[in-house]
């Protein structure tokens, strides 16, 4: 019989990344519905365009198996973005996912190019299977950069994802640079390799090279119901510079 997910622990996990976000001048806002999602970040200054992946015209997601996190600050501008699904991988994984370029689009032979191609060598991907939760789309604004805030959208995806789906695996697709930087670290992921996505994208104008990071759905539940508060608390504050201008 499955765990119940302990919900009061959940709420106390969100809580702290919460009271973190407000600390920085952001207040967070969760929603389900992709196409308000892309009507909001498609008028954002400076953030790129949401991959497929979150875009209702080549990849709807269904109620319940998606949300987003906007993060707005004093001027009620938007300066954080996240997003998550969930694939069902239970007769596949995520390597073949990645590479039918059924991860990008919901009918590829409809809307995928004649030379997009996606090679996916993270030896791991052939064995992330089941209910996989895939977090994307995570953008700070510059001016907000360096404060910890890639830490608190991680944290609060999370706990999100674990509440909603219990999922078997939690990954990502990242550049080698967020490696090289220390942004991994702040994802709370704990396992990488490289050669995760090698994909192109050509009406999309998408080149990418990147790593797949991930949790086991056990390591999710561990880093959720069984944080220590004050430790958490610790860690959340000590990611906060001071804020620079530009």
């Amino acid at each position: 019989m499955a765990r119940l997910v302990n919900q009061l622990q959940v709420s106390r996990f969100l809580q702290v990344y919460d009271n973190a976000a407000a600390r920085r001048g952001i207040k967070l806002s969760i929603g389900f519905d992709f196409r308000e999602y892309v009507s909001i970040t498609r008028v954002t200054p400076t953030k790129g365009r949401t991959y497929p992946n979150f875009r209702p015209d080549r990849s709807p997601i269904r109620s319940g198996e998606g949300y987003w996190i906007i993060g707005f600050d004093n001027n009620k501008e938007v300066a954080l973005t996240d997003a998550a699904r969930l694939y069902d991988l239970s007769r596949s994984n995520l390597a073949e996912h990645l590479e039918s370029l059924s991860a990008f689009y919901a009918n590829p032979s409809a809307h995928a190019h004649s030379q997009d191609r996606c090679i996916c060598n993270a030896p791991s991907a052939k064995q992330i299977t089941g209910k996989v939760a895939y977090h994307g789309d995570l953008w700070v604004r510059k001016d907000f950069r360096g404060q910890g805030l890639a830490k608190i959208a991680a944290g609060v995806a999370h706990g999100l994802s674990f509440a909603m789906w219990t999922p078997d695996f939690l990954c990502s697709l990242v550049g080698g640079f967020s490696l090289e930087k220390g942004l991994v670290a702040q994802y709370e992921m704990v396992h990488h390799e490289p050669g995760g996505s090698i994909l192109q994208l050509v009406e999309e104008n998408i080149i990418d090279d990147d790593w797949l990071i991930w949790l086991t759905g056990q390591e999710l539940r561990r880093q959720v119901e069984d944080h220590d508060e004050t430790e958490l608390l610790r860690t959340v504050s000590s990611s906060r510079p001071e804020r620079r201008a530009g």
